[in-house]
């Protein structure tokens, strides 16, 4: 597996991370316990030495999870936890005063069995709480050892700028793919000027642009995008011509529509690291081969201009969502 530094912070990563929200969270399924672990090891043989989780992801069933998987192999691996939410409850709330972060880290080092937390994100920026109380909590943390690196989550560039004055942020993680480019406008100029690395989640569009999803497709009770407007049967129908798109240029490289999604993200900048989610071993080594799949500039300047000819229809998030990103 290929490495990549998230910018100008020293931390060294795959190139290619490991998304674990969707082992129980989010998408109506919860996996077996010991079928995630050894889904986790596998990861980890397979070069993966990225993983990202959050108290907020079951809450809290997910962080135990990943600590239990990667402890035999804790020194060799970086984790990504995240706070930010009353309770680790993402329906409840922002709650990012420091007293709270410290009761967070705590238990997410429990949790994570481990005596450090490799990345810790804000998860989501907390109107009522200054960036500098944010940053100076968890620049505290980092000067005790308990945390070696500081993240955001969907954070826009106000809070990025503010947040990096205070202690250097080394990743912004937020959503990047070939259906949500937003990050382009003024996000990645700014990890570029600051020297932040970009963590991208979704990078395959929730499952979108791997091609597996239609008009037709129904989702089970309990999954997010049954209230994403982006996944209603007219926005999926509308949408597949990028799905189309994206399978002609998969045939000529003989390569998966997930792994094209995959090597455009890459191709971006060497310091973007997707981290896809997958529930499934096979998925999971299909993904990490993206890394070795070169992607021309006459590849990317065909995809870019077929892009121009496509309007992805459909908000990423519900108007409830929405509200919590880019502030």
């Amino acid at each position: 597996m290929k490495k990549r530094v998230l910018g100008r912070s020293g931390l060294e990563v795959s190139a290619i991370g490991f998304g674990c929200m969707g082992l129980n969270f989010a998408y109506a399924r919860v996996v077996e316990k010991e079928t995630a672990i050894a889904l986790l090891r596998d990861a980890f043989e397979s070069g993966v030495t990225f993983f990202d989780t959050a108290e907020a992801y079951g809450p809290f069933t997910n962080e135990e999870v990943v600590g239990e998987a990667l402890a035999p192999v804790r020194d060799r691996v970086v984790i990504a936890t995240k706070f930010g939410f009353e309770n680790g409850d993402s329906t409840a709330g922002m709650n990012s005063r420091p007293e709270r972060i410290r009761l967070v880290a705590e238990a997410s080092l429990r949790r994570l069995r481990t005596d450090r937390i490799d990345l810790f994100y804000q998860h989501r920026v907390d109107p009522n709480v200054p960036m500098e109380d944010v940053a100076g909590t968890v620049r505290d943390l980092i000067r005790e050892g308990k945390v070696k690196h500081f993240g955001l989550s969907e954070a826009g560039v106000q809070s990025i700028r503010r947040a990096h004055a205070v202690q250097p942020v080394a990743a912004l993680q937020s959503e990047y793919s070939l259906w949500w480019r937003e990050p382009e406008k003024e996000i990645l100029p700014t990890c570029e000027e600051l020297g932040i690395g970009f963590v991208a989640f979704s990078p395959l569009g929730k499952g979108f642009l791997t091609g597996k999803i239609d008009e037709t497709t129904t989702f089970a009770k309990g999954d997010f995008r049954n209230i994403v407007p982006r996944f209603s049967p007219e926005a999926r129908k509308a949408n597949l011509g990028l799905v189309d798109l994206l399978g002609s240029i998969a045939a000529s490289k003989k390569a998966t529509l997930a792994q094209i999604a995959l090597a455009w993200d890459l191709a971006q900048k060497p310091w973007i690291v997707p981290i896809p989610g997958t529930t499934k071993v096979a998925r999971m080594k299909e993904n990490i081969v993206a890394v070795d799949l070169e992607l021309t500039a006459e590849d990317l300047r065909r995809i870019d201009d077929a892009l121009a000819q496509i309007k992805i229809q459909g908000d990423r998030y519900p108007a409830h969502l929405a509200a919590r990103v880019g502030k």
